[in-house]
C-alpha cells in the first residue's frame, strides 16, 4: 500500500496515468454523494465535511476543497512532497461531489436509500484504487496518514485508527451523519480498496539489458 503511494514522475507514461488520475478521483467525488444520499451513514471525513457543510452553509464540496487544502498544510511539518495528484484531489473530489449531488435526487424508499450506500462504498474502494494506482501523489489525506508513519516509526494501522476516530469524533459533535453506513464503510474500505489496487495500479516496465 506505502509503494503504490509513492509517487512517480508525471512525464512517465502520462497518457495513462493522468486519465487514470482524473477518472478516480472523480469517480471517487461520486461515490461520496452517493453515500451523502444513502443518508444512513458516512465514513469519518465525510462526517467532518458534512458537520462542517451545517455549520457554515457552505456546500459539502466546497468544505471538501477547504479542508483538503487545510491538511496538506499539515504536509509541510512531516516534509512530504505533494504529487499532481495531491492538487488534483483537492480540487477534483469537491466539484465532483457537488455536480453528482446536483444530478442525483435524495431516495425516500430505503431499499434504494440501501444500494446507495453499498453501491457508494463499493465505488469508493474502486475508485481509491484506480487515483492511488495512477502514482502521481496520494491525497492531502492519506500523504498526512503515511507522513507520520515515516517521521514516527509507528504502524499505518494504528496512526490512522488515530486520525479517523479524531476526525469522526469531530465531525459527529459538529453535526455530521453517523451510522450503519460508518461502520459498514469503515469494516470494508480497507480490502476493497486492497482488492481493487493491484488490478489498477501502474508499474514501471522492466528494462531488459541487451546481451
Amino acid at each position: 500500500m506505502l509503494a503504490a503511494l509513492t509517487p512517480v514522475p508525471v512525464t512517465v507514461a502520462p497518457t495513462r496515468r493522468v486519465p487514470q488520475l482524473f477518472a478516480g478521483l472523480w469517480l471517487y467525488g461520486a461515490s461520496m454523494a452517493l453515500q451523502i444520499r444513502a443518508t444512513l451513514g458516512l465514513d469519518p471525513w465525510d462526517v467532518l465535511h458534512e458537520g462542517l457543510s451545517k455549520r457554515t452553509g457552505l456546500s459539502f464540496g466546497t468544505i471538501t476543497m477547504i479542508v483538503g487544502a487545510a491538511v496538506l498544510l499539515l504536509w509541510i511539518p512531516l516534509r512530504q512532497r505533494p504529487g499532481v495528484g495531491t492538487v488534483s484531489n483537492v480540487v477534483l473530489i469537491g466539484v465532483s461531489v457537488d455536480v453528482t449531488l446536483w444530478l442525483v435526487p435524495a431516495p425516500s424508499d430505503l431499499v434504494v436509500r440501501a444500494v446507495f450506500l453499498v453501491a457508494g462504498i463499493v465505488l469508493n474502494g474502486l475508485a481509491a484504487a484506480v487515483y492511488i494506482g495512477a502514482r502521481l501523489g496520494p491525497g492531502p489525506r492519506d500523504g498526512v496518514t503515511t507522513g507520520f508513519c515515516r517521521r514516527t516509526g509507528l504502524s499505518l494501522r494504528l496512526v490512522r485508527t488515530v486520525v479517523e476516530v479524531t476526525v469522526l469524533a469531530a465531525g459527529w459533535l459538529l453535526g455530521g451523519t453517523v451510522g450503519l453506513g460508518t461502520v459498514l464503510y469503515a469494516v470494508t474500505i480497507g480490502p476493497l480498496t486492497q482488492a481493487f489496487l493491484p488490478r489498477v495500479t501502474w508499474v514501471e516496465p522492466r528494462v531488459t539489458a541487451a546481451r
